[in-house]
């Protein structure tokens, strides 16, 4: 067993991932397709900003020769869905500037690695631009596409070729790995830069800063959840009491039964 830094963490997926013959491997397996790139810039921005957000790409590569776009993010929010949308959208508009018409030069593909789960627990999900006729055949004329991916949710009905690399970062996840249960080499090579001895300093303060993040989100919603309970039950002890009081049945009786106080009750006929 290999004791790894966990892939969950943005930090230590960008320091695997944007290594290039990772990039390209997994953009092989995924898309099959082979760039043909030299750098995968992390934390991309574009500059005047497209959609009036200030959009960050986590890991994106542009190959010329082949005409090719892809970004790979990886973060799970509410908004998840739309998010990367909106992005995979800016990187297409960001082209037109410079286009002699509104089909861009280059073909867009995000891919989105979701390593928290998701609320449809599907392990593969697919946005395809392509025009579709009533059969859903398209017609070849966008290429454009979103993929997500939901490691935790790989079946045997998973397409093989990518399989193994959403496994394999599923693995990762409870901080370690077994490394005899894969045989790409490039996984091996994830295994090997994200191995706890290799996480510097600056990479463990950035994990200890998502840890803590994540931490306040699941406190602030676990007291949001307390809070509607509380207030479920006060909203059925004073339903109950409007009701009593329509008996005609006296405020200190009521009060015994539902435990508000006199005011509560005298406040709600």
């Amino acid at each position: 067993m290999k004791q790894v830094a966990s892939l969950q963490y943005g930090v230590i997926f960008k320091k695997a991932f944007c290594d290039v013959d990772i990039f390209k491997g997994f953009v092989k397996a995924v898309l099959g397709i082979d760039l043909e790139i030299d750098t995968v810039e992390t934390e991309k921005s574009f500059d005047p900003v497209i959609g009036n957000v200030d959009l960050r790409f986590d890991l994106y590569a542009q190959d010329e020769k082949n005409r090719i776009i892809v970004d790979i993010q990886h973060k799970k929010s509410s908004d998840h869905y739309d998010r990367f949308l909106h992005y995979h959208c800016a990187a297409i508009l960001e082209q037109i500037s410079k286009a002699r018409n509104y089909r861009p030069p280059l073909k867009v593909f995000t891919i989105v690695v979701l390593t928290s789960g998701d609320k449809h627990q599907k392990d593969v999900l697919t946005i395809d631009f392509d025009p579709k006729d009533a059969d859903g055949n398209g017609v070849n004329e966008i290429p454009h596409k979103i993929i997500y991916l939901c490691p935790k949710y790989a079946n045997e009905k998973t397409p093989a070729i990518y399989k193994e690399w959403m496994d394999a970062i599923q693995d990762t996840l409870d901080g370690q790995v077994e490394e005899s249960n894969y045989h790409d080499s490039l996984i091996q090579k994830i295994f090997n830069t994200i191995e706890n001895d290799l996480v510097s300093p600056t990479e463990r303060a950035r994990m200890f800063e998502e840890f803590n993040d994540e931490e306040s989100k699941h406190t602030v919603f676990a007291e949001g959840i307390e809070k509607g309970v509380q207030k479920g039950k006060l909203e059925e002890k004073q339903t109950i009491a409007k009701n009593l009081l329509a008996t005609g049945l006296d405020i200190d009786t009521i009060a015994n039964a539902t435990g508000l106080t006199k005011i509560e009750i005298e406040n709600l006929r």
